[in-house]
């Protein structure tokens, strides 16, 4: 695929510049600092807006619900966050490039062994406020209560949850450095990560950046740019 058409350029970067909003606290996706932010978003940010023939402004944030609002304000013209529904209201979103596991930590004492086991009357889900697992539970669970906090593992922790829900690759980190915790076999949802832009954009553009990824998962660019940054997340199959 070649550079943007013109009108592209100047609906999807009206300024200029193309700001990309990070989500800092999925480290699947980013790695680093605000002023030094690495991984595979960063990476798919710099190509599109090389494609654009643009200068690219990455606006850090440290969860998804902000970066997600940014998107939706105009103060970022592109966003990496997972499809749903919620979102999809108000973001045109591409096909996935990467797909994420959601999965539950529980105490080593737990009697909670699978995944269908947490949804009953007493149980409570420590989840990141406006994450797409908190989304997606606050959708699907009937009888357990969703706890919301900055980090659904500190809620899990400070308030002795009976179970937290997260990103499998930190939870996983999580239970290696807390010995008294363990993972429930199993995901409870898997997480589509894509691009995302405000659905005012002309199909024009929104065709250009499910062109632009569908093109980098093929060529095999999404695949370096997670393996570089350390990342086992699969790469989505091919929309």
């Amino acid at each position: 695929m070649g550079n943007a058409a013109a009108g592209v350029v100047t609906d999807l970067a009206p300024s200029g510049v193309l700001r990309a909003a990070l989500n800092l606290g999925n480290p699947v996706l980013v790695q680093g600092t605000a002023a030094t932010p690495a991984g595979v978003t960063v990476d798919i940010g710099r190509e599109i807006a090389a494609r654009l023939g643009v200068p690219v402004e990455f606006r850090c944030f440290t969860a998804a619900r902000d970066s997600f609002q940014a998107a939706v304000a105009g103060e970022a013209d592109i966003s990496f966050l997972a499809i749903e529904p919620a979102r999809a209201r108000e973001i045109a979103f591409t096909a996935p490039y990467v797909l994420i596991e959601g999965v539950y930590a529980v105490p080593v004492t737990s009697q909670l062994s699978t995944v269908d086991e947490v949804d009953r009357a007493g149980v409570r889900v420590g989840v990141k406020q406006g994450s797409a697992y908190d989304l997606f539970l606050t959708r699907t669970l009937r009888h357990a209560t969703v706890v919301r906090g900055t980090e659904g593992t500190s809620e899990f922790v400070s308030g002795s949850l009976e179970v937290a829900a997260g990103v499998r690759e930190p939870m996983t980190e999580f239970v290696a450095a807390h010995p008294g915790y363990r993972l429930i076999e199993g995901r409870f949802m898997e997480i589509p990560q894509a691009v995302g832009t405000a659905k005012t954009r002309r199909g024009e553009t929104i065709r250009f950046l499910h062109e632009v990824v569908e093109e980098l998962k093929a060529s095999g660019f999404v695949t370096d740019a997670l393996r570089r940054s350390g990342q086992t997340a699969p790469v989505a199959p091919p929309a």
